[in-house]
């Protein structure tokens, strides 16, 4: 659980320039904030940048916080602009009509792996997936880790963000859907499809794994 204080309480500390509530959002928000930089900007250096960059103009344009979202919104939303403008000096934005998903479409699973009303066991596996070994090593767990940031970087940007607020950040719907300025439906089928991609590279090396 979060132990900040309100809302209201932590916006007064921070206009009134106390440090310590100042240094108590650092802590609690610049891992999840360099994240999500990281999700728009091609190295760990340029998102650490990002977070720099953000709390300066968090430190500057407090006094104009006006409360029509949560502190922590405010927030996210300026350091996204600020990694959106140096993503696309980096050539790596993609345009505005490759990520406005805006149907379900596909399938989590192929459904031709499932048996269908007519076979002897309606949905039921044709052929059950590999078992997905546990980490054997901190070597194992790495190459996962790396499996995931490189199935990340190969998601559209939005699916992308939102996987990363929602599964690694545990934002609710809702948070992400006010931070991006989309539909509930519209979220839901980024998550979906993000889930999905990221879920088969997984299942194809764990496959691998046990057939080796």
């Amino acid at each position: 659980m979060d132990d900040l204080p309100v809302d209201s309480v932590l916006v007064r500390r921070l206009c009134d320039r106390d440090e310590s509530a100042f240094a108590l959002v650092l802590d609690r928000w610049s891992g999840g904030m360099h994240r999500l930089a990281r999700s728009y900007v091609s190295t760990e250096e340029s998102a650490a940048e990002v977070v720099q960059e953000t709390w300066l103009a968090v430190i500057e344009g407090i006094d104009r916080f006006e409360g029509r979202s949560s502190l922590r919104t405010w927030i996210y939303r300026i350091l996204t602009n600020t990694a959106k403008r140096r993503g696309a000096r980096e050539h790596r934005m993609i345009p505005t009509d490759e990520v406005q998903d805006t149907g379900s479409g596909e399938p989590t699973v192929d459904p031709r792996r499932f048996q269908s009303a007519n076979d002897p066991f309606p949905g039921h596996w044709w052929e059950a997936p590999a078992v997905w070994p546990a980490p054997e090593s901190g070597v194992l767990g790495q190459e996962v880790r790396e499996l995931l940031v490189a199935a990340l970087a190969e998601l559209p940007e939005r699916q992308r963000v939102v996987i990363a607020l929602r599964d690694a950040e545990g934002w609710s719907s809702e948070e992400v859907c006010e931070l991006l300025d989309i539909t509930a439906a519209n979220q839901r089928v980024l998550l979906h499809r993000a889930r999905a991609f990221v879920r088969g590279k997984l299942e194809k090396y764990y496959t691998q794994e046990a057939t080796s």
